[in-house]
């Protein structure tokens, strides 16, 4: 019996020992992180990306990088996590398209999020906009409207940061609402979409805040209308499309990290508490809610359940809308 004890406590402090090094597989280990984004440098993403890497250095004690791998409304960077090593020295920055969006939308995206992705930690959520250049007068959606039957006839393109998008079902709800003649034009990502409205090449599009809000607050485009079930502390001048009419929209995207499946649990554990310590720093909620976020941590099993909530409304209304996928 007492040579049995002596087994289990020299297991146990084994496992224990074990669970400890596990516990520390990012922290001083000297690895490089890479922090995977789908969109190109320069959009909304890269920022928030960029922001939360420079802090997470600090708090693992190891270098995170930020690896931007745009195309495909971030297939690419879906496909290299799910090729990428199990060992927590990969992960994926993403938002809902990637995750939840386009395996509604396209029918071989390369990649299964339920199978090869596990949900790290969730820190955001946001709301979508419809944003004027600044070579369109309108300072509304009412004067946008008017100023598309006037300068086209009714007939209009809008950006959006990719095809098969949020953003472009939203463009068609928008044209319904309106009885306009919208079409959405595809982007790859938000940086360019801005590019080509700044330079007044196209009059509208439809993006997140965080695409936006710096251009907004410089007064070089206007936000006139947001999505979500409440006006914006960031843009709080500006209306929801459920105070003009237009509701069903209430449910926001998420901002998340993902990583390869099989990852260890005390890995994913680790970088989700020094994510939390970091969205809790003043500077960075200052700066993450100053680029339109409602910022705030959820667990990996949180994330995974809001993000099954939110492909299943949205794949009702891609159903609805009679879009086959490509």
């Amino acid at each position: 019996m007492k040579h049995l004890t002596r087994r289990l406590a020299v297991i146990a402090t084994v496992g224990a020992t074990l669970a400890l090094a596990a516990g520390a597989a990012l922290a001083d280990s000297g690895k490089t992180i890479r922090l995977l984004v789908g969109f190109p440098a320069g959009g909304g993403t890269d920022a928030i990306a960029r922001t939360l890497a420079d802090k997470l250095r600090g708090e693992l004690n190891t270098n995170v990088i930020v690896e931007n791998k745009p195309g495909a409304g971030g297939q690419l960077a879906a496909q290299a996590l799910k090729a990428a090593p199990a060992d927590g020295t990969t992960l994926f920055l993403s938002h809902d398209h990637t995750i939840s969006i386009l395996p509604l939308v396209v029918k071989n995206p390369g990649y299964e999020p339920h199978k090869d992705f596990v949900p790290v930690a969730g820190f955001a959520t946001f709301v979508n906009a419809l944003a004027v250049s600044g070579g369109t007068p309108a300072k509304s959606v009412d004067e946008y409207v008017k100023w598309v039957q006037t300068q086209g006839g009714g007939k209009g393109a809008v950006g959006v940061p990719a095809p098969a998008s949020v953003p472009e079902f939203l463009v068609k709800v928008i044209a319904q609402r309106y009885q306009l003649d919208l079409v959405a034009a595809p982007y790859r990502g938000s940086a360019p979409m801005i590019g080509d409205m700044l330079g007044n090449q196209i009059a509208a599009g439809v993006g997140s805040i965080p695409d936006f809000i710096d251009q907004h607050k410089a007064g070089k485009l206007r936000v006139v209308a947001v999505l979500g079930g409440a006006r914006q502390a960031a843009l709080p001048e500006v209306p929801t499309f459920a105070e003009l009419g237009l509701k069903g929209f209430e449910d926001v995207p998420y901002y998340g990290v993902f990583a390869p499946a099989g990852t260890p649990r005390a890995t994913l554990d680790e970088f989700s508490a020094a994510l939390q310590r970091v969205i809790a720093m003043p500077e960075v909620r200052e700066r993450l809610s100053g680029l339109g976020l409602a910022v705030g941590h959820s667990s990996g099993e949180q994330l995974a359940a809001r993000e099954r909530a939110y492909s299943a409304t949205w794949a009702k209304i891609i159903k609805d809308s009679g879009f086959q996928p490509q």
